[in-house]
C-alpha cells in the first residue's frame, strides 16, 4: 500500500493541456502586457533616444594604371581579385590616426580622433572591388561634411602610400533626409514581443511549479479516491469568513462579517444544500446492506479548509432522515463546533477522557427548547496539554465501541493531518475517513501526504470533498436553481443557529463559575 501510494507522489509535472487552458485563460493578461510593454518602447525610443543619420561615399579600388593616352589595356582576372585584396589595406589607410587628423583639420569639426572613429565604418560591397564607407552622426550636415572629406583625402592618401593603386569615387555623399536609426515600428515590436514572451515565461512557470489545488481535475489526478460532492464558496464575499485556522492565523475572520454561522438551510444557498445531501447519499451507498453504526472521521491536510463545517452539515443531514448523529469535536488543540453551534464548550471531551466528568455529562442536544433537535454533539472540552495521548488512548476506543449501540452515525470531527497527528491517532477505530479540500487553498504535495499518513495507519479512506467548488451551481443548471432553489431553501433549524448564543459568553460563564468554586 505504501509503495502504491508514493507512486502518487506528485513530483514537478508538465501538463501541456493544463498549460495550454492556463495561458488561454490569461490571454487577456498577455495581450495587456505586451502592448503595454510596445507602447513604452515607442515613446521611449521617441523620447529619449537621439536619432542618427547616415551619409556615405563609394569608392572603386584599382591596383595598376590600365591606360595610358590612347592605349588601351585588358583587365584580367588577376587585376580583379588584388583590387578586391586592397580593400582591407584601404580601409586600414582610412581609420589610422593622420587619416582621422586630416579630416578634422579640413571640416574644422569638434571631434577627437576616437570619437571620429567611432562614426566611421567600412566594408567590401558584395565582396566586390568596391568599398563604402558610412558616417554616422545625429547632425545630419556634419554626416555629409565628414563624408565629402573623405571623399576628397582618401585618394591622396592611399596614391601616396601604395604605388600603382588609386581609389576613384563611384558615389558622392549626401545630405541624409531621414534618420537611419532608430526604427520606431521595429523597437514597438521588439516590445510586444518581449512583454508577450515574459508574460508567457512567467505564467508557464507558475503553473508549472503551482502545487495549490486549482480544480477538481487537479484532486483525481493526484488521488485515486472520489470525489462525494463539490460544495460551492457558502460565503464567498467573506473570503472565508466561516474558516479556522492554527498558529499565525488565528483568529483571523472566525465568523460570517461578525454573524454566527448558519447550517443547511435558509442561510445556505441550494447548491451546497444539494451538494451535502449527494454527500450523505454517496456515503450510504458505501455503507449499504450493513446496519452496524458507522464513525465516520472527518479532516482534512490543511486547516482553514471547513471540514468543520462539513462535518455539521453532514451530520445534520444525516438527521434528517430520522437518524440517530452524534457529532464529536475531536479537535481539542483548535475547537470550532462550540462556535459554530449553539453549545457549550465544557463540559466536553477532554473532560471525560481526562477523568474528570462521566460519560453523560458530555452530551449536548442541538436544538432550541419547545423543538426537536437535530443531532447531538461533544464538544472538545478544555484544552488538554497532551490531546494526543487523549485521543489514543484505551478509554477514547472503548467509548466510540459503546457509542456504536446507541446511535447510526457517530461524526467525528478531526483536526489536519497535514499541522498536527491527532486524527492518525483515532484514524484506527473509525469505519472510514473523509478528506476536506479546499479549491484554491490546499496543497497537493499536502494532501497526497495526507492520504500516504491515512494508508499507512490502514484507515479506509471513503472520498474527497471539494469545498468552495467553482464548479457552476455544484452541477445544477440555473434555470432549475432558479425555479427550485428557492422552494427549498428554508429549514426549521435555520433561526435557531442564527439567533444561538455565542460560546464566548458560554465559555466565559463557565469560567467564572470555576473562579467563584
Amino acid at each position: 500500500m505504501e509503495n502504491k501510494t508514493a507512486e502518487k507522489k506528485p513530483g514537478i509535472e508538465i501538463n501541456l493541456q493544463k498549460l495550454f487552458s492556463a495561458l488561454l485563460n490569461k490571454m487577456w493578461l498577455i495581450v495587456a502586457v505586451a502592448v503595454v510593454m510596445a507602447v513604452v518602447t515607442f515613446l521611449g525610443t521617441y523620447f529619449f533616444v537621439t536619432p542618427q543619420y547616415q551619409s556615405s561615399a563609394m569608392f572603386y579600388v584599382n591596383n595598376s594604371s590600365f591606360s595610358m593616352g590612347d592605349a588601351s589595356f585588358s583587365i584580367t582576372s588577376s587585376d580583379i581579385t588584388a583590387s578586391k585584396s586592397l580593400v582591407k589595406s584601404y580601409i586600414v589607410i582610412l581609420k589610422t590616426q593622420q587619416t582621422m587628423d586630416d579630416i578634422i583639420d579640413y571640416t574644422g569639426i569638434d571631434r577627437t580622433n576616437g570619437e571620429l572613429l567611432q562614426m566611421i565604418s567600412a566594408e567590401s560591397v558584395d565582396n566586390t572591388e568596391i568599398f563604402k564607407v558610412v558616417i554616422e552622426s545625429s547632425d545630419p550636415v556634419e554626416a555629409k561634411k565628414i563624408a565629402d572629406a573623405i571623399s576628397y583625402i582618401l585618394p591622396k592618401r592611399i596614391s601616396s602610400i601604395i604605388e600603382g593603386t588609386s581609389a576613384k569615387v563611384v558615389d558622392m555623399p549626401r545630405v541624409p533626409v531621414s534618420p537611419s536609426s532608430p526604427s520606431y515600428t521595429t523597437n514597438a515590436i521588439i516590445g510586444f514581443l518581449v512583454g508577450l514572451t515574459l508574460t508567457v515565461s512567467v505564467i508557464v512557470l507558475m503553473e508549472i511549479f503551482d502545487v495549490t489545488i486549482r480544480s477538481e481535475d487537479d484532486i483525481t489526478q493526484n488521488s485515486e479516491h472520489p470525489i462525494l460532492a463539490s460544495v460551492p464558496d457558502m460565503n464567498a464575499s467573506s473570503k472565508g469568513g466561516y474558516y479556522y485556522g492554527y498558529g499565525s492565523k488565528r483568529g483571523e475572520k472566525t465568523g460570517l462579517s461578525g454573524k454566527q454561522p448558519v447550517l443547511v438551510g435558509k442561510g445556505i444557498n441550494f447548491a451546497a444544500t444539494e451538494a451535502y445531501n449527494l454527500l450523505r447519499t454517496k456515503l450510504q451507498f458505501s455503507f449499504a446492506g450493513d446496519n452496524r453504526c458507522r464513525v465516520i472521521a472527518v479532516s482534512s491536510a490543511m486547516s482553514g479548509e471547513g471540514k468543520s463545517l462539513s462535518a455539521v452539515n453532514l451530520a445534520y443531514s444525516m438527521s434528517q432522515l430520522g437518524k440517530k448523529v452524534l457529532l464529536v469535536d475531536c479537535d481539542m488543540r483548535r475547537p470550532s463546533l462550540s462556535t459554530k453551534l449553539p453549545i457549550k464548550k465544557t463540559p466536553g471531551l477532554s473532560n471525560y477522557l481526562s477523568g474528570l466528568c462521566a460519560l453523560d455529562a458530555i452530551f449536548q442536544p442541538c436544538g432550541m427548547p419547545g423543538e426537536e433537535d437535530a443531532f447531538q454533539v461533544v464538544s472538545a472540552g478544555r484544552n488538554p496539554p497532551n490531546p494526543i495521548e487523549l485521543l489514543s488512548s484505551e478509554k477514547m476506543s472503548k467509548m466510540l465501541n459503546n457509542l456504536r449501540n446507541a446511535y447510526d452515525y457517530i461524526i467525528l470531527d478531526m483536526p489536519p493531518v497535514g499541522e498536527v497527528s491527532d486524527a492518525l491517532a483515532v484514524a484506527k477505530d473509525t469505519d472510514g475517513v473523509l478528506l476536506v479540500v479546499r479549491q484554491n487553498y490546499c496543497n497537493r504535495v499536502l494532501l497526497n501526504e495526507t492520504i500516504r499518513q491515512f494508508e499507512f495507519m490502514e484507515a479506509k479512506i471513503l472520498g474527497v470533498v471539494c469545498n468552495c467548488s467553482t464548479k457552476s451551481g455544484g452541477g445544477y443548471s440555473k434555470k432549475y436553481y432558479k425555479k427550485y432553489g428557492n422552494k427549498y431553501a428554508g429549514s426549521k433549524y435555520a433561526g435557531r443557529y442564527a439567533a444561538a448564543p455565542t460560546a464566548q459568553t458560554e465559555e466565559k460563564a463557565a469560567d467564572q463559575e470555576t473562579v467563584q468554586e
